[in-house]
């Protein structure tokens, strides 16, 4: 029914492909719908019998009251409407024993029942995952393609499709797609849930080859299930919404090409991405926040300010200008003065290893497609993509003492990872680049301190640079390297530092529009010193004890970290990072040699200076331009300044400190500098 009454509209609309009408629906649909149909029909005469023995189930809500309830009967939705209108109106989904629940699916024993709404993280997913649903029917209608993945992400979500042979998505096509998921929601097509046969699901998704690679490869239980809304049927462990008619406003913004599963062995792919909310309000507050951060883009003010750039020639290794350098530097020497406070030993270690060295570690057997590699002579070398495995070489190279630990030794050495071309972005995603890497040595009953050392000194720098973050505890991956035992005894320690500091070591900041951002990280490995048999001289003269290494980068990679501050001070750099921190204008042109000497002072004083000598220029568009060119401190200089050997101070955001003699100002910055005050312009 939903495809006639699709089949009727674009007679309406005469939209799609090159703006010749939409084509006809893909015959796959037919096929698979009518054998859904076939055992939905079964399914439901099983729920039937089910409902005809229901018995009566004892509901408890979160306030601690119980409801009554009849199994295979009642559902959430209803015990919702019962509770309030208002709440019902407004659930997303529900969460039963703890498990995500569609309203609409009968409960089937004495349980506890939660009603989310669209401020629930949980429900968040739910809803976006639902509106890919609503994407992959407009794509196929439109495309005709294979879908793959239709995943919710932290902010909406997308899908994925491949088209064998024809064109790729363009973004001139969202206002045609929008307009078919209008129509989907307008429909309010309920989202059904069905558990069906892994071999009947093989011969349902026959003509997709993605769906039964899913099947073959990720699917390891006799059956799983479907949802259906309208024609699409799809993969899918749910839960979703009641309905299509759920998700009041949405927005497609992006397109992309990928391979499958990040692969690129593998088929490309089209992904399409795509935002919703319940409220028109919210998706106009996004694009308002979509468009600032366009605005705080660090690959846009990296141009603006000449800061860096990238080449095709060298694809993901940034060209740091001499301004991006000094942020650079600057930030590296930030860290470095921590470190002779902290007792860090910084190191260099060497960039190229024989692939030996990350057998040992395990890099090899897990990592090796992320790393450059190359024949040398008879062996294959590659570019380090991380510095522990050269540190734990470093310990080794002669018999250690506990007299030693912890042993803390840091490096800013050069790293390279094997990304992928399609996902190369700027300086957040990079080939090349540089981290405040760190790995402490130390013994058991060092961890504590030294774990509290780690978010003493996290502290110290993120309040300098004015973010705030959130901490998590990691744990145990799911393809874990190493004997299980000794990660439950990592697990223990950690969980032990954790409930002494009341803080969670895997680090997430926040910037000045409320994005999050994983930069710095601690972990604590039992199992490298293992791998590389690194023993020491304990005090009991045991001459095999083992230490342990906690792994610490606090900028992480400091590419990242740039574009992190670029995008959070909107290019507005605080005086004590900022390449451009000094512009002295002369009043007329007998005052430009003064302005040159004040000029080489100020840099020989160590500040970013600089002076405009453009006798084409008026005065005032001189401090307009350096205002605009984010000088933190404009000094004007006229007859009466170059008399009295002073200046006339003002700030880019044109607060106006008047006449200063240059020994005060000097003074006055170099603290403020030192200080590494954010905003310096108000203290000054």
């Amino acid at each position: 029914k939903s495809g006639d009454k699709n089949n009727k509209k674009e007679k309406k609309q005469d939209k799609g492909q090159g703006g010749g009408g939409l084509k006809p629906w893909p015959g796959y649909i037919a096929e698979r719908l009518s054998l859904y149909q076939q055992l939905k029909s079964e399914s439901d005469a099983l729920q039937e019998k089910k409902a005809a023995d229901s018995k009566p189930i004892t509901v408890e809500l979160p306030d601690g009251r119980k409801v009554a309830g009849k199994a295979w009967l009642t559902t959430p939705y209803q015990l919702a409407c019962d509770i309030s209108q208002g709440l019902a109106d407004n659930a997303v989904i529900s969460r039963v024993n703890g498990e995500l629940w569609d309203l609409d699916r009968p409960l089937e024993q004495d349980c506890s029942l939660e009603i989310l709404r669209f401020d629930n993280e949980d429900a968040q997913a739910v809803y976006w995952h639902s509106s890919a649903h609503i994407l992959g029917e407009a794509m196929e209608r439109f495309y005709g393609g294979c879908l793959c993945y239709g995943p919710p992400i932290e902010n909406g979500f997308y899908y994925d499709m491949f088209l064998d042979g024809q064109k790729g998505v363009s973004s001139a096509e969202f206002g045609d797609l929008e307009t078919l998921c209008k129509t989907v929601v307008k429909e309010k097509q309920p989202f059904e849930r069905l558990e069906i046969s892994k071999e009947t699901l093989l011969k349902m998704f026959k003509y997709n080859k993605f769906k039964c690679r899913i099947l073959n490869e990720k699917v390891t239980t006799p059956t799983t299930t479907v949802y259906r809304c309208g024609p699409l049927i799809d993969l899918c462990r749910g839960p979703h919404v009641r309905h299509t008619g759920k998700i009041k406003a949405m927005k497609i913004y992006k397109n992309s090409s990928t391979y499958w599963e990040g692969r690129s062995d593998m088929e490309t792919l089209q992904r399409i991405y795509g935002i919703s909310f319940p409220d028109s309000k919210m998706l106009k507050e996004w694009e308002r926040f979509q468009e600032e951060a366009k605005n705080r883009d660090h690959r846009k003010i990296g141009k603006d300010q000449e800061l860096f750039f990238f080449h095709d020639l060298s694809p993901g290794s940034c060209f740091f200008m001499p301004r991006g350098a000094y942020i650079y530097n600057t930030l590296t020497e930030f860290i470095r003065d921590e470190y002779w406070r902290r007792g860090f030993q910084e190191v260099a270690s060497p960039n190229i290893y024989n692939s030996k060295l990350w057998e040992t570690s395990g890099h090899w057997q897990h990592y090796s497609e992320n790393m450059f590699s190359f024949p040398v002579e008879d062996d294959i070398f590659a570019l380090k993509p991380m510095n522990c495995p050269g540190h734990c070489l470093m310990f080794s190279h002669r018999p250690r003492s506990w007299r030693e630990l912890p042993l803390r030794l840091a490096d800013f050495g050069v790293l390279h990872r094997n990304e992928l071309s399609g996902t190369l972005t700027g300086l957040t995603r990079v080939r090349r680049f540089q981290q405040d890497d760190a790995h402490i040595f130390c013994t058991m009953d060092q961890i504590e301190s030294e774990m509290k050392g780690c978010l003493d000194f996290l502290r110290c720098v993120y309040d300098v640079f004015g973010f705030s973050f959130q901490l998590h505890l990691s744990t145990r991956p799911e393809k874990y390297l190493g004997d299980i035992a000794v990660w439950n005894q990592a697990e223990k320690v950690n969980c032990t530092v954790i409930l002494c500091v009341l803080l969670q070591i895997d680090i997430k900041i926040k910037d000045a529009i409320g994005r999050y951002h994983q930069c710095a990280t601690i972990q604590l490995d039992f199992q490298l010193p293992i791998r590389f048999n690194l023993t020491f001289v304990g005090k009991d003269g045991d001459d095999k004890a083992r230490p342990v290494i906690i792994h610490r980068a606090i900028l992480g990679s400091v590419e990242r970290m740039i574009a992190i501050l670029t995008e959070n001070y909107a290019g507005k750099w605080p005086l004590w990072i900022s390449p451009r921190q000094v512009m002295l204008v002369p009043v007329n042109p007998s005052c430009e040699d003064y302005a040159k000497r004040l000029c080489k002072q100020f840099t020989e004083a160590g500040f970013m200076a600089d002076a405009d000598l453009d006798s084409s220029c008026l005065l005032n568009k001189k401090i307009r331009n350096a205002q605009l060119a984010q000088y933190n401190f404009i000094l004007v200089v006229g007859e009466k300044e170059k008399m009295t050997n002073g200046v006339n101070v003002r700030t880019r955001d044109n607060k106006v400190h008047g006449e200063l003699s240059v020994a005060e100002v000097l003074a006055r910055l170099t603290l403020l500098k030192q200080s590494r005050c954010r905003n310096a312009e108000e203290e000054f």
